[in-house]
């Protein structure tokens, strides 16, 4: 295979598409089977009648803002079926114009290599969170999208995606001050932003009933944080430990958790200052998902489809630039197989919950040090050629 003329100049691509289709296929065929539809109708209906959003004594259900509630009402009217179809393209559309906007930042040339040989390699782990309909697809591509928006400067832009992301899932709010931190003189959108999302429910429901879901919303995301006795079985960087029987005591968990909100802060700037402008957006937004992924306390299997595209391109822009190579060649196979391990049922037994969290540290640790490599060959040749 060589770099001029690869195997994967469109094939990758044209698997992307085609799974997508697959997925269309089956929600109109049979809406209700392995989506989140039951969910997200839940949390809609209930906005719109009055009633609780949240159940604080179960871990699992509507566990969104109420913003999202308000999205997902037009979806909602559109029925199970033409509804599954919109809401599935739409995380869809959005993550994918997402890759082909950074594809096009970074420049050089086999740009369609580029993305179809990184959307190859991302589709094994990102085809679960597809075909359920999950937010984390639309938050994915909102976050990308307002990285991008907002290392460009443009202000309406990063409004809008910054608002699109925190309605996805609050989790956002991560990149939201990430980006916040990286451009000090969008502070004042960003907040907007977050003003706009958490006023947008009151155009559905009366105040008080909105006062009393934020109020619980809020004790829910504060429980989920702190409490290790539900049923639910996180798949963040503690899962290795636990399930050698060495669990990490909660208080560790969160020094751990704020070295590495540093250690991201301080990449992410650095990354932003020293590296080219196409390539930064790229480093920046796999250093910001690796943290959102393996460091958050509410972290799922298909929380790791954040990471499945943006470690993809990352790993072709490394095959590129260094024309293939050992390193290129394991992250390659690494991040493939890491997304099949979900396929088979024993295989995903023995793996789960410990495996994914590893394999993630491995791809995302090694693209973020070549990302510091590159940055710190630009900062030396730099020094000699003003020397």
């Amino acid at each position: 295979m060589t770099i001029s003329k690869p195997v994967f100049d469109r094939l990758g691509f044209g698997l992307w598409i085609g799974a997508f289709l697959v997925v269309l296929v089956l929600v109109l065929w049979s809406p209700h089977t392995r989506t989140v539809w039951k969910a997200y109708i839940g949390g809609s209906e209930a906005l719109l009648a009055g009633l609780p959003l949240y159940d604080t004594q179960s871990e699992m259900g509507y566990l969104y803002a109420p913003a999202f509630a308000a999205l997902y009402i037009p979806i909602v009217k559109l029925g199970p079926h033409l509804g599954g179809v919109v809401w599935h393209t739409l995380g869809f559309a959005v993550l994918t114009y997402a890759a082909m906007r950074q594809v096009r930042k970074l420049g050089g040339g086999e740009l369609m290599w580029l993305l179809s040989f990184g959307l190859f390699l991302a589709l094994p782990m990102a085809a679960g969170a597809i075909r359920n309909g999950q937010a984390t697809i639309l938050l994915t591509g909102a976050c990308w999208l307002l990285t991008l928006s907002a290392l460009e400067g443009r202000r309406a832009e990063t409004f809008f995606w910054a608002s699109l992301a925190i309605i996805a899932k609050p989790t956002a709010i991560i990149m939201v001050l990430l980006v916040g931190a990286l451009r000090l003189r969008l502070i004042s959108v960003l907040v907007l932003a977050v003003l706009f999302v958490l006023a947008l429910p009151y155009a559905f429901a009366p105040a008080g009933y909105l006062n009393d879901q934020y109020r619980v919303f809020a004790q829910m995301l504060t429980s989920m944080a702190v409490d290790n006795t539900s049923h639910f079985v996180p798949t963040d960087f503690t899962a290795p430990f636990t399930r050698v029987g060495l669990p990490i005591p909660e208080f560790g968990a969160t020094i751990v958790r704020m070295v590495m909100a540093l250690f991201t802060l301080s990449a992410v700037l650095w990354f932003d200052r020293k590296l080219e402008r196409g390539p930064a957006g790229l480093a920046i937004f796999v250093t910001a998902t690796f943290y959102m992924c393996v460091f958050n306390p509410r972290v799922e299997p298909n929380t790791y489809a954040m990471i499945a595209v943006p470690a993809g391109l990352a790993i072709a822009l490394l095959w590129r630039e260094e024309r293939g190579g050992a390193l290129a060649s394991v992250l390659s196979t690494v991040l493939f197989l890491t997304g099949l391990s979900g396929v088979e049922r024993h295989v995903h037994d023995f793996l789960f919950p410990w495996f994914r969290p590893i394999a993630v540290t491995l791809i995302a640790g090694s693209l973020i040090w070549w990302f510091w490599a590159k940055a710190r060959d630009k900062v030396v040749n730099a020094g000699i050629a003003n020397g």
